[in-house]
């Protein structure tokens, strides 16, 4: 199925298929592409909308989680949404998060998938050097336990991004934003059915944060998938859908 971008005032963002709104929240340097799987398998049964966060748009003095928080809460808004099932991986669990605690009436369940939030080793401790194909490749790499599954597409997309000063200014400074916000005080009050999928080889937050997550969140529960590191639905998109759709069928209303 091929993925159509709609522009809405100052939102761009996917919506296909009907039903139930799922929406997905990609990561800092999340693609479309990240989403296929997902988008492919669920619009046959639920509304897959996925806003694209302005990261490389929004002014500098915005760039941060705050910024992007209020940018989602102004796209739910605009579009009306209600009793949604919010999905996001890396710095979109994050929004996600923050987004929940402060609306939980309007979300009815939460997915979280290598989320940020309580720890991350962004970058793998390192900012983006402008410039440099390797160390971009060799981090996008880092991203997935195959290296193989990193393509040279996406690691085209990423190096042009960071090629630009302004663009690479505001991912530096979303993810200083996002290691400075420690969520380990609010999450617990996070009472709706969450799902936290995460990989079992996550080098960026590991193993151990899906455990705490799973710890804070009383209404959770963690599924990991083996062989597998930052980006789950894209290193093993029928596993995880597999595991997306029983939880969405064990908590349909």
């Amino acid at each position: 199925m091929e993925i159509v971008i709609q522009k809405e005032k100052e939102f761009s963002y996917i919506d296909q298929g009907n039903g139930p709104v799922l929406l997905l929240l990609h990561g800092l340097f999340g693609a479309l592409s990240n989403w296929k799987s997902v988008v492919n398998k669920f619009s046959n049964t639920h509304r897959v909308m996925i806003p694209l966060l302005p990261i490389y748009e929004m002014p500098i003095k915005e760039a941060g989680l705050e910024g992007l928080v209020s940018y989602l809460e102004k796209f739910i808004s605009f579009k009306q949404l209600d009793n949604i099932t919010l999905m996001g991986n890396s710095l979109g669990g994050h929004i996600g998060l923050i987004y929940t605690l402060a609306n939980q009436s309007k979300v009815g369940k939460l997915i979280l998938t290598g989320s940020s939030g309580l720890f991350e080793n962004a970058m793998g401790g390192s900012f983006p050097k402008r410039g440099s194909y390797d160390y971009v490749k060799e981090r996008v790499e880092h991203t997935f336990y195959d290296p193989k599954t990193a393509t040279k597409e996406y690691v085209d997309e990423v190096f042009e991004t960071i090629k630009s000063i302004p663009k690479c200014m505001r991912i530096i400074a979303i993810a200083k934003s996002a290691q400075r916000n420690n969520m380990a005080h609010d999450i617990p009050n996070i009472n709706i059915p969450t799902l936290l999928i995460w990989g079992l080889n996550d080098t960026i937050t590991p193993p151990m944060v899906g455990h705490e997550f799973n710890r804070l969140i009383q209404n959770s529960e963690l599924r990991f998938i083996d062989q597998c590191c930052h980006v789950p639905m894209m290193e093993h998109p029928e596993k995880f859908n597999k595991i997306l759709e029983e939880f969405l069928q064990n908590h349909k209303k």
